[in-house]
């Protein structure tokens, strides 16, 4: 239950970010555009080494599932997080106001939370993510 809260969440916070799409004025398009084309670089290299079968939107560990190691992820534990918070960062800056930042920090905890409690079901399914977790970091490679 708690994953279902967690993914609903994240796209009812999305949801809410993307409609100034309709009525707002942009503010530091340049730089929000950067962000969101990286976010989905980051998203699209993901996909590449994770096909969609071993992919899982809700932070449940799948049966019989692989853990990828290879490609981005030998950098960051959590490429698709990091895409969506990249992205949606992007949006804020593009429609930037008190609204979408406080919507983006809200998704920003959100994502922490359900990326955390995702490590904690990976951490009790053996000794390969513990390995893998230390040599990795979950978001910005070389940082966090």
């Amino acid at each position: 239950m708690k994953s279902r809260i967690l993914v609903f969440i994240q796209f009812f916070v999305i949801f809410l970010m993307l409609l100034p799409v309709l009525t707002a004025r942009t503010q530091y398009t340049g730089v929000g555009v950067l962000l969101i084309v990286l976010g989905l670089l980051v998203g699209w290299s993901a996909l590449q080494k994770n096909p969609l079968g071993n992919f899982n939107i809700r932070p449940d560990i799948k049966k019989e599932c692989n853990l990828i190691t290879e490609g981005i992820y030998a950098y960051i534990r959590h490429p698709m997080y990091a895409s969506v918070l990249l992205s949606m960062l992007g949006v804020t800056f593009v429609y930037f106001s008190v609204y979408e930042l406080v919507l983006f920090l809200i998704l920003l905890v959100n994502m922490l939370t359900k990326m955390l409690y995702e490590e904690s079901l990976w951490h009790c399914e053996g000794a390969a993510y513990k390995e893998y977790a230390k040599r990795t970091k979950r978001l910005i490679p070389f940082v966090f």
